[in-house]
């Protein structure tokens, strides 16, 4: 099934969008946009919603973020134009509690859109509708793999509840239809943002992190970034690592954490790669440890949109990354693509990254950069959000043309 195809909207009239975005004008109202999210712990989703609702806000619309989960709060919007609010939905037993704070929340609020983000936020702003006036909803799903029959089964029995629902890659939307999560023409995909300002090649950084952490300027540096979970599959770069030739010297510095970090840390130490192998926890600086890494490592067995990779291929990484989710879609010819849970392939393609001469890696990394900047900047994300929007408060949000991508 061919669903991702080029397109300049989701199948709306230009003039349609510009008579709902004039009425509202007319009538002294801003669109109001409540983003609904499972939490606000440091992962690709997090960022993404923060930063849609700093754009949306920017751009002239009323947002809430509402969050369910108290604990770990990592991400923020910078904007104090804003509202964050927690319904403090911690385990089942805080269900009934939570759900009567959120039909407060959107009844005080009474929002134009509520456009929910991964399972537990889609399942409980699909529920409320059920006896709270939500007069349009967006249901964003951000990976392919989001949990087991179970998880597909709840999509699929409230799938009429939610008026569109959306993913991050195609590949993602075909692989929900397959599994019956969605019908087909009820998920569409749209690509996340990369903010390229952020992301972007940092002066000296290269000359710094090898300072700071000690590393000989013969030492190839590898990065890798993302919580320290299972779907990130840091065994399988541990292995491919350990299948590198003896007398090759490299260094590898993880950033982000998680519930995996002692066992990740044990199996480093039992591949004898302990000294080639550090964890550095949550960092602020991954822009600077992307601008500074020889290559760029994912060997995820499953991903959504890989934020992660676009974020390093913006800062010009020569980029090595297990072909899941999207992956393949951002990345295309840009970087080294090698199967999953496969260390060997893995090894292979770390050698041939890091045989790259300084004119071939500098080549590659700008193309990168380009790829990115053209197809997934930030700003062209939040145009095609906000058209998206506009098409559901218009009232022709199923006349949309779902066989089509809006990313």
């Amino acid at each position: 099934m061919d669903v991702c195809v080029d397109m300049k909207g989701p199948g709306l009239e230009e003039r349609e969008s510009s008579r709902v975005a004039g009425s509202l004008a007319a009538a002294g109202k801003r669109m109001k946009v409540m983003l609904v999210i499972t939490g606000m712990s440091l992962g690709g989703a997090e960022k993404v919603v923060a930063n849609l609702a700093d754009a949306l806000a920017a751009g002239g619309c009323e947002v809430l973020i509402v969050y369910l989960k108290a604990q770990p709060f990592q991400v923020a919007p910078h904007s104090p134009d804003v509202g964050v609010v927690c319904v403090d939905i911690n385990s089942p037993l805080d269900f009934f509690s939570g759900y009567a704070k959120f039909r407060r929340i959107v009844r005080a609020f009474r929002p134009d859109v509520v456009h929910s983000h991964m399972f537990h936020a889609a399942m409980l702003t699909r529920l409320a509708r059920l006896t709270t006036s939500i007069p349009n909803m967006v249901s964003t799903v951000h990976t392919a793999y989001d949990g087991g029959k179970l998880r597909a089964l709840a999509y699929r029995a409230t799938d009429r509840l939610t008026d569109i629902s959306t993913n991050v890659s195609c590949e993602a939307v075909e692989i929900f239809i397959g599994k019956g999560a969605v019908r087909e023409g009820r998920m569409v995909p749209i690509h996340n943002g990369i903010a390229v300002d952020q992301f972007q090649p940092v002066p000296h950084a290269r000359e710094k992190v090898r300072a700071t952490f000690g590393i000989e300027p013969d030492c190839k540096l590898y990065v890798a970034a993302g919580r320290l979970s299972p779907m990130k599959d840091y065994p399988n770069m541990f292995r491919a690592l350990a299948l590198l030739p003896p007398d090759m010297k490299f260094k590898l510095l993880i950033a982000g954490d998680g519930v995996l970090r002692p066992s990740l840390e044990k199996m480093v130490a039992d591949l004898d790669l302990s000294g080639r192998v550090q964890f550095l926890g949550i960092r602020s600086d991954v822009a600077e440890l992307m601008s500074a890494a020889d290559v760029f490592v994912l060997s995820s067995s499953g991903e959504g949109f890989a934020l992660v990779v676009a974020e390093a291929m913006a800062c010009e990484s020569v980029v090595v990354a297990t072909d899941c989710g999207g992956v393949r879609e951002v990345m295309g010819d840009a970087g080294f693509l090698v199967p999953r849970q496969d260390p060997a392939a893995l090894a292979s393609a770390l050698r041939a990254a890091s045989s790259l001469d300084e004119t071939e890696a500098i080549a590659m990394g700008k193309a990168a950069r380009r790829r990115v900047v053209n197809l997934y900047s930030f700003d062209r994300a939040v145009e095609r959000w906000q058209q998206f929007y506009r098409n559901l408060v218009g009232g022709t949000g199923q006349g949309f043309d779902k066989r089509r991508a809006v990313g």
